[in-house]
């Protein structure tokens, strides 16, 4: 678990009925996060490098596969919804196997650039786009007769004023064996990266909070102790659980297999899924369904 103060979940926070109201008082003035002002900037720090390249690929390995096996086990394609999806890489290429998605964000800036990438497909992608806050999707898709196979959540709890508010939402938008992919912010990881950058400063200062108006470090992310507990509270099972970036923040100095991107990407592949390493991801995924 974190050290930091700000980093402490839900469940270590109840000691004291001050420690409750104070962070009660706290996530009631938090408003959910939109990329629409700083879109270019998301696009180029997020995907411009190998980062991202790291990050598609073990979602994609994560999630095609699964979506692969669920399809012919239903005998038709998936019907998949990404909530806050942002440039909706994983979405678009979805749909380009044929499934059938709702891609869904508060940015209308940053869905114009992930329909831009779904225009460059020669095929007529069944894709259906939401530009309002998840919150309204309800509404949105009141008349649809269909519930969905597949929810994908990424990069998007960190966001949220209140974040376990997407469990409800889960629950009444999925089919009963229906799955929920969940990629999220590691709060460890940020300890563990200014521990090795020697920035003791940083971690002392309990006031610490990263300039949001440009900066794509999340001040209130969700401990995955929290999110795991969501999912039991709600009768989920995990089936996969991985690890995104579980060493390539963490070198400062490039060396040896370092320098080379497709054999980063083949270890960052290895070790995503495996103990305990994958718990030290930047970022963790977790692919739950629940049962009928």
């Amino acid at each position: 678990m974190p050290t930091n103060p700000q980093y402490i979940n839900n469940s270590d926070a109840v000691d004291s009925t001050e420690n409750v109201t104070v962070q009660a008082i706290a996530a009631a003035t938090r408003t959910d996060r939109s990329f629409d002002a700083i879109a270019d900037h998301f696009e180029k720090k997020v995907y411009g490098g190998l980062k991202g390249e790291i990050r598609l690929a073990v979602l994609r390995r994560d999630i095609f596969a699964y979506c692969a096996q669920t399809s012919l086990l239903l005998g038709r394609p998936l019907r998949i919804l990404d909530v806050g999806a942002g440039l909706a890489q994983i979405g678009i290429e979805l749909a380009a196997q044929g499934h059938t998605l709702v891609i869904n964000d508060i940015s209308a800036n940053m869905l114009e650039k992930a329909q831009a990438s779904a225009a460059q497909y020669d095929d007529d992608l069944k894709i259906t786009w939401h530009v309002c806050p998840y919150q309204e999707l309800e509404e949105k898709l009141a008349d649809e007769t269909e519930k969905f196979d597949l929810i994908m959540c990424h990069a998007l709890l960190e966001w949220l004023a209140e974040p376990a508010a997407v469990m409800d939402f889960s629950d009444e938008q999925l089919t009963n064996n229906g799955a929920l992919s969940l990629c999220f912010y590691n709060p460890a990881s940020f300890d563990y990266r200014n521990l090795i950058m020697g920035n003791f400063n940083l971690l002392d200062n309990t006031e610490y909070k990263a300039d949001n108006k440009k900066s794509l470090t999340p001040n209130h992310p969700v401990a995955k102790e929290e999110v795991e507990a969501w999912l039991q509270a709600h009768e989920y099972q995990t089936l996969i659980a991985s690890g995104l970036r579980v060493f390539h923040d963490y070198s400062p100095l490039k060396r040896g297999g370092h320098n080379d991107p497709e054999a980063v990407i083949r270890m960052e592949l290895r070790y995503s899924q495996l103990e305990p390493y994958k718990w030290l991801g930047r970022y963790l995924h977790l692919l739950a369904t629940r049962g009928s």
